[in-house]
């Protein structure tokens, strides 16, 4: 399992977030031994694809977290779109990059630069 850690920003919002990718080769790590058809086929079933990665996805200061881009609750398109992108982008991303949802939509010409800059940490 990898981990990065993300500043998810929208329209006047920043969320603090962590991504895991799991990648199904690696889930041997959560005691599942995947070369079983019978167990890949259950995890096909429970939603984990076997034929491409999955990020699990969350807030740094707890609550919900989700594999699946589309599950977040009260259509949180902050959530959603920073899963999505997250997940199609994970080998391009670092840990601690800014994934800036108003560029990601097109609402922004320009991404926006991480807080920690304009703050001095």
């Amino acid at each position: 399992m990898e981990t990065k850690l993300f500043e998810v920003r929208d329209s006047m919002t920043l969320v603090p977030c962590w991504g895991i990718l799991l990648l199904p080769t690696k889930l041997h790590v959560l005691g599942i031994d995947i070369e079983h058809s019978e167990e890949k086929y259950l995890l096909r079933r429970a939603g984990f694809g076997v034929d491409h990665p999955l990020v699990l996805f969350g807030r740094l200061e707890g609550g919900e977290s989700s594999y699946d881009p589309y599950s977040w609750t009260g259509g949180s398109r902050t959530m959603r779109t920073a899963h999505a992108y997250v997940t199609a982008r994970w080998d391009q991303l670092e840990s601690g990059d800014v994934v800036d949802v108003e560029f990601i939509l097109g609402e922004r010409e320009t991404e926006k630069v991480s807080e920690r800059e304009s703050v001095g940490f």
